[in-house]
């Protein structure tokens, strides 16, 4: 096991104690709003920043337990702001950039929220119009600086003028006394749940969880100080955000990458090691490669097989499995990967890879193996926000089984309940939601034990999860179907983008696929078939029968009553705006039932 340093402070003084260890070495890279350059700031400069805040929030007159919110991409600002508040025992609230005012004016009113910081024009621009409408509400401040405040809006201030409030420290007396009271019970953050059923709960989540959630993921999470990790998910996934202060306390330098979008390029241009992603994100590698291989001359192709079968031999046949690879198997596996997987990994960016933590849907096995046949460590787990992230996952230095969600954490006591839902208790695991008495009595057993709402067993110590029980399907024939399963075998097609399976209380099993419309463009053409725009394409039966026949390749190994008998082509994406998806993109499913009724309703008639 690798020796590592962490410094595992209670958050409100982290970053003072990383600072004191590390000093002058570059602690966060980041661009700013709409720049072009990667910028660096030391552990020095980080930590003069949060006590900067500190001390403007008490100028502010912010008191112990006080709420502040932050709507806002990822950027350096948002490090500042939450560790600037945990200094001073304030609570802080992540809300999704992507959040809407329905949404915003929720959030503020029902954790009374008194500061929001925001983003960028869009973010402002929709605090500016809740404002009236929360009564808690006192202060936007804005990060980025070119944003355009209204004419008449004396509550907003930019960040710049905010920490001006705090620059020489004027209140550094009090914020020093504030380290000392600082404790394990307090709230330090409240996440709004996304919500694919109803409304948004809020998990309280104190310092005593994430103490615990740091320590236990440190045993079984190699990330050292030599480590180059990006922040590709949003501050607000708690995915994103545990793995972040995960790191920062092993002293590793972050990149912060703002926009999702630019994720790709942001690696090719940093060179992480390590990074936390979820399945997508790999599905959509694992597509891309082989479509470059599929079009590469048939020399290439052999040459790329064959690496990637030894590549799979060592490190899924063996490794994983927790066996010494032959000394002939090691030494064809250092030729194939100095020529061949080390320029797959670099198209990529990851030149150096370490660990690459997936969660938040269901991996294809097919994916994971294929991840790490190209020797990229990807470590599935999975966790939820009242979990604060890590429930389970693979420890690379244990034996461990494609398909499984890896080996709990230390002190995570799982236990099977009834239906096979996956029960939790431990430090980790939320006191509940805030200000949710009825809702805290029903999500917790009588022996404190939390309901995930996850059904899964347990086998050799591995933990599987099987689907949403809220998610599971019953046909009309008394079959039970799980959609998240059926939907991501077909999210590795390259001519699939989404899909949302239809099932329940139907004869049989449909789906609804929304095409990567650029790549059946260019096959209609290949196939002179006409069409003018993405209607017409989606309606066209021979578009409709070559989809319907790959879906049938994909789904070989499932049961006969499992398999998708019919599907419809949508011209158009599932989107946030139409509440068809929650803010992580997961699908909303009694919205998506709602709005496709016509189409869904067309494919079960006889």
């Amino acid at each position: 096991m690798l020796f590592r340093s962490q410094i595992n402070s209670h958050l409100s003084v982290l970053i003072h104690d990383l600072a004191k260890k590390y000093g002058d070495k570059p602690a966060l890279t980041f661009k700013k709003f709409g720049g072009e350059q990667w910028q660096t700031v030391s552990w020095n400069q980080f930590s003069l920043r949060v006590k900067q805040v500190s001390n403007a929030l008490l100028n502010l007159n912010l008191k112990p337990q006080d709420k502040i919110a932050v709507f806002s991409q990822n950027c350096v600002h948002y490090l500042y702001t939450d560790f600037g508040a945990y200094g001073v025992r304030v609570c802080a609230i992540p809300f999704y950039a992507t959040s809407s005012e329905q949404q915003i004016q929720y959030m503020v009113n029902d954790a009374q929220v008194r500061i929001l910081f925001v983003g960028e024009q869009e973010q402002y621009d929709k605090a500016h119009r809740v404002f009236a409408l929360c009564p808690s509400l006192e202060r936007i401040v804005i990060f980025d600086s070119s944003v355009r405040i209204s004419t008449h809006d004396p509550a907003a201030l930019y960040f710049k003028d905010f920490i001006k409030l705090g620059e020489n420290l004027p209140r550094q007396t009090e914020v020093e006394e504030l380290y000392k009271q600082a404790n394990m019970d307090d709230l330090a953050d409240i996440l709004y749940t996304s919500g694919t059923t109803g409304d948004s709960k809020g998990v309280m989540l104190t310092y005593g969880q994430y103490h615990a959630a740091i320590k236990a993921n440190d045993e079984c999470v190699p990330v050292t100080d030599k480590d180059r990790v990006i922040d590709f998910l949003p501050f607000t996934h708690i995915f994103e955000r545990a793995w972040s202060y995960l790191c920062l306390s092993e002293g590793a330098r972050l990149f912060i990458n703002t926009y999702p979008h630019e994720i790709q390029e942001s690696m090719r241009e940093v060179h992480p090691t390590c990074m936390c992603s979820v399945p997508r994100f790999w599905e959509k590698v694992y597509i891309a490669v082989k479509a470059k291989m599929d079009e590469a001359p048939s020399f290439k192709k052999k040459l790329f097989n064959h690496a990637l079968a030894v590549g799979r031999k060592r490190n899924v046949e063996y490794l994983a499995n927790g066996k010494r690879p032959p000394l002939t198997l090691e030494l064809e596996y250092k030729v194939v990967n100095k020529t061949v997987l080390s320029m797959v990994r670099k198209q990529l960016g990851l030149e150096n890879p370490n660990i690459f933590p997936t969660a938040g849907a269901y991996v294809s096995p097919e994916v994971e193996e294929f991840i790490l046949s190209v020797g990229i460590g990807m470590v599935v787990g999975y966790g939820l926000t009242e979990s604060l992230a890590t429930v389970s996952c693979v420890h690379l230095d244990k034996k461990f089984t494609i398909g499984s969600v890896g080996r709990p954490i230390s002190n995570i006591q799982i236990k099977i309940g009834e239906d096979n839902e996956v029960l939790l208790k431990g430090p980790t695991i939320t006191k509940g939601y805030y200000h949710r008495d009825t809702t805290n009595a029903n999500a917790f057993d009588e022996e404190g034990f939390f309901h995930t709402g996850d059904a899964g067993y347990m086998k050799d110590g591995e933990l599987y999860l099987t689907e949403r029980i809220k998610d599971l399907f019953k046909t009309s024939n008394g079959k039970y179907i799980a959609p998240q399963q059926v939907e991501s075998l077909l999210l590795v097609d390259k001519f699939i983008d989404q899909v949302a399976v239809i099932a329940d209380q139907r004869k049989f099993v449909s789906a609804l696929v929304v095409p990567e419309f650029r790549l059946v463009e260019d096959w209609a053409r290949e196939h002179h078939i006409p069409f003018s725009g993405r209607e017409e394409l989606c309606a066209n039966e021979k578009v409709q029968k070559m989809l319907m026949e790959r879906v049938k390749i994909l789904q070989q190994h499932l049961a006969y009553y499992e398999q998708i008998k019919r599907i419809t082509l949508l011209p158009h994406h599932f989107s946030m705006e139409a509440g068809e998806l929650t803010n992580t993109l997961k699908i909303r499913r009694p919205v998506i039932n709602k709005n496709y009724k016509a189409e869904i309703d067309k494919m079960y008639e006889e």
